[in-house]
């Protein structure tokens, strides 16, 4: 049953043409669906690699480099592939052979510590429509870059456009709180009419007061700021150096927008998905619900004016960003047509908006959570649930649930889970250590989902992996006595608390929660209803050689859709891309890769050959470190 018709552009949310990739999600609205066909069920198989890149931008971690992830996804647009490395390199590529056509190197600092890791996802483009066909800057590139710089370069020539900024470039340093490393971008702008427009990543709960998490719009064509939007406003005044003013009247910062925004030209509209206000874990010092942090909200794109807003954690204590890019497309709802928002969040809940209003086109509901035994906090009591679709993911894990590769592993992993505060999803932080399900992984990430509008289905994967977290009080912070455990001690400075958290993994590596830890599911859309729901990839030997490990693989790289009836991703411990039947989830190809492919691929098909091409980074993850790393870009197309 054919659920959302084909027919125009609003009913695709803004469609590409059906042989290039002009935006990191494919159409403006991130919908990551291709009209494309060549490549379908019946063919797939026999998929092959066309070329292999190599950007030669790869660190270890050695020589005060952290490492690098290769997590971009290219764009095609008007013959030319171009694509950004981890080292924050622009390179344009032939699209037929791989072959390198030009490349910009903005010479970032790489020896900052970028709390992500070396990573970029990749650039933006736009036409100026007052300057003609061979033009210089007619056609522009844009890169936001991990040392906080926004980057206009000229799409034939690979120079950067002189009329942009300060001779091509615009320092987007200017914020409270800024800290060189602490403040860094790794997500591609949006563009929306004449306007470029960028938020930030902002390193997590190394003090209350943190840069703020500011969305900034900039002249397309001369690199003018435009606007400017808080999403916490009027937070502490905060100085340079990162420490809190006189204005006592609540102490934060962040809420940033690191992800991936959408844009919907038509309604002047931008979605934005924003994190949580720092510190991550605890909210004393930042009372209330903390709007808009924790949301996605559209913003009117001439004055940066918030149209609406919905907010998806209230008073955030987990690290529960709304990671995933939102998507625009219309559903059949009611008997109607219905432009929507789909967001989802670490949560791994889905939450399904209206595009004009922000109300829930599925029923939203306000349940009782649990609250807060840390002296100064207070949770928010309640948190909003929707009833469609359901938790895409397990919400509650106790011990009898616990797995492992051995009896010993299980047995291990059942004592920790006992000793854990532990009621279900919303547990608040504890100063006996909390078990937090999901984990601040998700869920879902920045992998997101996509859309295909012949089935009404959304395809995302999402990983199902538990965490403890542990607040520690200020005096008995950096006591060794108190650092027993391996994982991560954040100091949340300004707080009366710092922080521990770790993954629960039992002496194997391998996670205490039951298999499969990453899956793969199709949501159909018009009724809120999961369709089908698979284990995605393998994490066999990983953290050494183990027994028969069961398939489900977390997962960090997102799915793309197309007419051929499949879907495509990789992402997975595994070093494979995947393409599966979109109707059943039944796995059709997979290749191996040079190491793991932690982005989202894409595809194009060229007119000289009429061949279709699937695209992928594999460079492996800066934060697993039990994975290879690679600088190769990735083509297969059919022989």
């Amino acid at each position: 049953m054919i659920c959302v018709a084909l027919a125009g552009a609003a009913a695709r949310g803004q469609a590409s043409g059906d042989t290039e990739w002009p935006n990191y999600g494919n159409d403006s609205g991130g919908m990551r669906y291709s009209l494309l066909s060549e490549i379908n069920r019946d063919n797939v198989s026999h998929l092959k690699v066309a070329w292999i890149f190599h950007t030669g931008d790869v660190s270890d971690g050695s020589h005060d480099r952290k490492r690098s992830g290769f997590e971009a996804t290219p764009i095609l647009v008007e013959g030319t592939l171009y694509l950004t490395t981890p080292f924050n390199r622009v390179i344009a590529l032939d699209p037929a052979t791989g072959k390198q056509r030009w490349a910009y190197d903005p010479k970032i600092d790489l020896t900052l510590d970028y709390g992500d890791g070396l990573v970029n996802r990749g650039v933006a483009t736009w036409i100026d429509p007052v300057r003609s066909s061979g033009q210089t800057c007619r056609r522009r590139i844009y890169e936001a870059t991990q040392d906080a710089r926004l980057i206009s370069i000229d799409a034939t020539t690979g120079k950067p456009c002189l009329d942009f900024g300060d001779y091509g470039q615009v320092s987007l340093r200017d914020v409270p709180g800024y800290r060189a490393g602490w403040y860094h971008m790794t997500s591609p702008p949006a563009v929306i009419d004449d306007l470029v427009v960028v938020g930030s990543a902002i390193d997590d709960n190394q003090r209350v007061a943190m840069p703020a998490g500011v969305v900034r719009a900039f002249d397309a064509r001369t690199g003018a700021l435009r606007w400017s939007w808080d999403p916490i406003p009027n937070p502490a005044a905060v100085t340079t150096n990162g420490t809190v003013g006189n204005n006592t009247e609540r102490q934060t910062g962040a809420a940033n927008a690191w992800s991936i925004m959408s844009v919907d030209p038509q309604r002047d509209l931008i979605f934005v998905p924003t994190g949580s206000a720092s510190p991550d874990y605890y909210g004393g010092l930042r009372p209330g619900d903390n709007k808009w942090a924790n949301a996605v909200v559209a913003l009117r794109a001439r004055t940066g004016e918030i149209a609406w807003g919905f907010q998806l954690v209230h008073h955030d204590l987990w690290d529960y960003d709304t990671a995933p890019p939102p998507l625009l497309t219309t559903l059949r709802h009611n008997g109607e047509d219905v432009p929507v928002v789909i967001q989802g969040n670490k949560t791994g809940f889905l939450y399904v908006l209206n595009r004009d209003t922000g109300k829930p086109v599925f029923p939203v509901e306000e349940r009782r959570v649990p609250q807060s035994d840390v002296p100064g906090e207070l949770a928010s009591p309640t948190q909003p649930f929707p009833v469609a679709p359901p938790p895409l993911d397990p919400q509650r894990v106790l011990a009898e649930d616990a797995w492992g590769p051995t009896p010993q592993d299980r047995e291990i992993c059942r004592n920790w889970i006992r000793g854990l505060r532990n009621e279900g999803i919303f547990t608040p932080p504890s100063l006996q250590g909390t078990l937090a399900v999901p984990g601040n992984l998700g869920g879902m990430t920045w992998s997101g989902y996509a859309f295909d509008p012949q089935h009404s289905l959304l395809v995302v994967n999402t990983n199902n992996l538990v965490a403890k977290i542990k607040l520690i009080p200020r005096a008995d912070f950096w006591r060794d006595e108190v650092r027993t455990e391996d994982g991560d001690y954040a100091p949340q400075a300004g707080a009366p608390y710092g922080l521990f958290r770790r993954f629960l993994q039992s002496r194997s590596d391998l996670p205490c929660t039951a298999p499969p830890w990453g899956l793969l599911t199709a949501v159909e859309m018009t009724e809120g209803k999961i369709r089908w729901q698979i284990p995605l990839g393998s994490m066999q030997d990983f953290g050494g050689k183990q027994p028969r490990v069961p398939p489900g693989s977390i997962s960090l790289g997102g799915p793309i859709v197309t007419a051929g009836g499949l879907v495509f991703i990789a992402g997975t411990f595994d070093p494979f891309i995947r393409a599966f039947d979109i109707e059943t989830g039944k796995e059709l190809w997979k290749a191996e890769l040079p190491a793991s492919g932690h982005a989202t691929p894409m595809t194009y098909r060229l007119g000289a050959s009429g061949k279709q091409y699937i695209v992928i980074a594999a460079g492996g993850h800066p934060k697993i470190t039990e994975e290879s790393l690679s600088d190769a870009l990735v083509a297969f197309t059919l022989p």
